[in-house]
């Protein structure tokens, strides 16, 4: 396999560095996330990813995260193992891969068309047809151009790992609407900073060196239940009680102790649950 060049900027640029922090994470004697996927794409990729500036605690922060949404979907689909699932901004994430589901799931990979082609390149092929199976969709999240080609006669669970934060207020709500109103029922799952989070990512390693914009913050999950007719809040899950946060070192974690004491701190990262 030859190496693959890419030329991507700003907010798509971010997807380097959350494959890299998986790699780098995978590749330490005991991860909490195993992806050797994402080791062997980072080998082949033409990139400096040197200058994300990718620490041991940067690395691990994401593998805890990726683990997180891995558990979720695993869960859901263990209660539907036949459900329609949709990775919304995919990027280079091999979730699919790691959690290997069962044909009978409909699994969608979402993104932009030229991160499509990418991920083809990158990993080995999955059977599958828009019925069944496996499928990728070479469009952007916000495009409304996705929905018609996802089946909407099963309930759906709707990942959006590391994608709000990058929308404004109204693409995110017009997103979910358009979510609601195509599918009869189901969940969907994404992670959100508060304001307070937003307004610091600016001071974030690989933020700093991909030039990204991060648009939106939530304070307060009831802002989207008001906002999107027929969301309901099934779960509000804080990064720092997940258990894999025993594995940072003793002053994270002693930080990470004092931010679980006060609500504006505690909320700066967490993972939603909505149903509909």
């Amino acid at each position: 396999m030859g190496t693959e060049k890419v030329h991507l900027t700003k907010e798509k640029e971010t997807l380097l560095a959350t494959l890299y922090g998986r790699a780098v994470h995978s590749r330490t004697p005991d991860p909490v996330l195993r992806d050797p996927l994402a080791e062997r794409a980072v080998d082949r990729i033409d990139y400096d990813f040197g200058k994300l500036r990718m620490r041991s605690t940067d690395a691990l922060g994401v593998a805890i995260r990726g683990k997180t949404f891995d558990t979720l979907t695993a869960g859901r689909l263990a209660v539907d193992p036949r459900a329609t699932v949709v990775h919304l901004a995919c990027g280079l994430d091999t979730r699919v891969h790691r959690l290997d589901p069962p044909e009978a799931v409909r699994w969608f990979d979402v993104d932009y068309p030229d991160i499509i082609a990418l991920r083809e390149r990158l990993f080995p092929p999955r059977e599958g047809t828009a019925t069944t199976g496996y499928t990728m969709i070479g469009l952007p999240a916000t495009d409304p151009g996705w929905l018609p080609r996802v089946p909407a006669d099963r309930p759906v669970l709707v990942v959006a790992e590391g994608l709000m934060m990058y929308l404004t207020t109204e693409e995110v709500h017009g997103l979910l609407r358009r979510i609601t109103g195509r599918f009869p029922a189901g969940e969907i799952v994404f992670d959100a900073l508060s304001h307070l989070a937003v307004r610091f990512s600016r001071f974030q390693p690989a933020i700093r060196a991909t030039g990204a914009t991060l648009r939106w913050g939530l304070d307060d999950p009831a802002e989207l239940t008001a906002a999107v007719p027929g969301l309901h809040l099934a779960e509000e899950l804080f990064f720092s009680d997940v258990p894999e946060v025993a594995r940072f070192p003793a002053g994270y974690r002693a930080a990470l102790a004092v931010m679980n004491r006060f609500y504006f701190l505690r909320k700066v990262g967490r993972i939603l649950r909505y149903s509909f």
